[in-house]
């Protein structure tokens, strides 16, 4: 499709004059535009994907895919419930549970949370916990006066392992003067820690009897914590779990209890997309430019070569190969250059915070302790197809207007 001769002038035009270098600067700039766009495109992709999935991950390691309760009040004979939805087609496990919120407290500091009363064989169950103790042991759990905290709490309580902490719930005894909060101390059995801030800082764990004797719920549940063999049919399932038990539970899936959490997520995904899109486009214009700077700059050549013999077309396959150089380079650079920051980004960001003494990624707020970033080979290729297209499409106009020059006009101006 191109001769040789095609690709000798087009080589030979992008080397500019000996004070510009080999490329002319515009060329350059346009390059490094591409390079960029193409590579934060892909990094940021890959970072919001890395986000996603790893919420996605440690909010389904610790949560129910669905959670069953009581139309009213609190669930008794839940060991018979969780029979009946364990022969629910698509449920792989059922796990009675309590739940409720607490003060936290110490000598030193009090902090809220979230008390989760579970099985001990239910809690070794659940590997996102079980594979993240960082000091005790799990099994020490079993004792009722013992809880599982996250590290981060155990750090801003200033407790270790054996240290007791005082759980203060604000549904206590009722008395003449009010009502008094209940107030227990339990000792500090392990830690753990999974990598997302909100648990790791706002989460209690003890024996189910224990929470039971604590929040006073007799021989009852709060819910029932339902885990599928596929999360995403979760909301389908939930008809049948309330068919199954007559419709006097209420359920509620994971994509309900956190709907707006993922919905923010792929809307500044898209954002981000859109904005950083707009970056190759500009390097595209950039190519326009520098490319009918060229042509202009090579007219009197231009000329002499038609009246040697060339033809529009090659006239016109010269500039355009030697665009879409500019634009097939700058791709390929950008696409090197992406895919090598997105896999190795923890490690950036860790030598750039000790570079400069700050924290670049605050687990308060961000949720995660760690930078994510998961490459989707389908983006990638899409956005590496984006910029050679924005890159090719960028030179016709240029090429075009190069063919379209006459012999005549050009020599005589000259």
């Amino acid at each position: 499709m191109f001769s040789h001769f095609e690709w000798m002038v087009a080589f030979r035009y992008l080397r500019a004059r000996r004070q510009e270098g080999f490329i002319s600067v515009i060329a350059w700039f346009s390059l490094l535009g591409i390079t960029l766009g193409v590579a934060t495109l892909i990094i940021v992709m890959a970072v919001m994907n890395g986000f996603r999935e790893e919420l996605l991950t440690r909010i389904l390691g610790l949560n129910g895919h669905l959670s069953v309760y009581a139309s009213q009040g609190y669930l008794s004979q839940f060991d018979k419930l969780a029979t009946t939805l364990k022969s629910v087609k698509g449920v792989v496990s059922v796990t009675p549970m309590i739940e409720g919120q607490v003060m936290v407290s110490t000598s030193r500091a009090s902090t809220g949370a979230i008390v989760r009363g579970l099985r001990t064989s239910d809690l070794l169950k659940k590997e996102i916990i079980a594979k993240n103790i960082v000091s005790g042991e799990l099994k020490h759990v079993k004792d009722p006066n013992s809880v599982l905290i996250g590290h981060r709490m155990a750090a801003k309580l200033g407790v270790n392992i054996g240290d007791k902490i005082t759980l203060i719930s604000p549904k206590g005894a009722t008395t003449a003067f009010g009502t008094m909060p209940r107030l227990k101390a339990y000792r500090v059995a392990a830690t753990f820690d999974i990598g997302m801030f909100e648990y790791d800082s706002g989460f209690v764990f003890m024996p189910l009897s224990a929470a039971q004797l604590y929040f006073r719920t007799k021989k009852a549940v709060t819910n029932l914590e339902v885990f599928t063999y596929d999360p995403s049919q979760a909301p389908e399932l939930s008809e049948t779990i309330v068919l199954a038990l007559n419709g006097e539970v209420k359920v509620h899936d994971w994509q309900q209890a956190n709907s707006s959490f993922f919905n923010a997520i792929q809307v500044e995904r898209n954002v981000m997309f859109l904005i950083l899109t707009l970056i190759i486009l500009v390097a595209a214009f950039n190519i326009i430019s520098s490319m009918i700077m060229l042509v202009k700059d090579k007219g009197r050549d231009i000329a002499i070569l038609r009246t040697m013999g060339a033809t529009r077309g090659m006239i016109m396959r010269i500039f355009f190969i030697a665009g879409a150089s500019i634009g097939t380079i700058g791709t390929l650079a950008g696409f090197t250059l992406g895919l090598s920051f997105a896999n190795n980004i923890e490690i950036i960001r860790q030598w750039i915070q000790n570079l400069t003494g700050t924290e670049l990624f605050a687990a308060e707020i961000y949720f995660l302790s760690k930078l994510p970033a998961v490459v989707d080979p389908g983006e990638v290729v899409a956005v590496v197809i984006m910029g050679l297209t924005l890159s090719l499409a960028a030179t016709v106009y240029p090429s075009w207007r190069a063919a379209h020059i006459d012999p005549a006009d050009a020599l005589r101006y000259e």
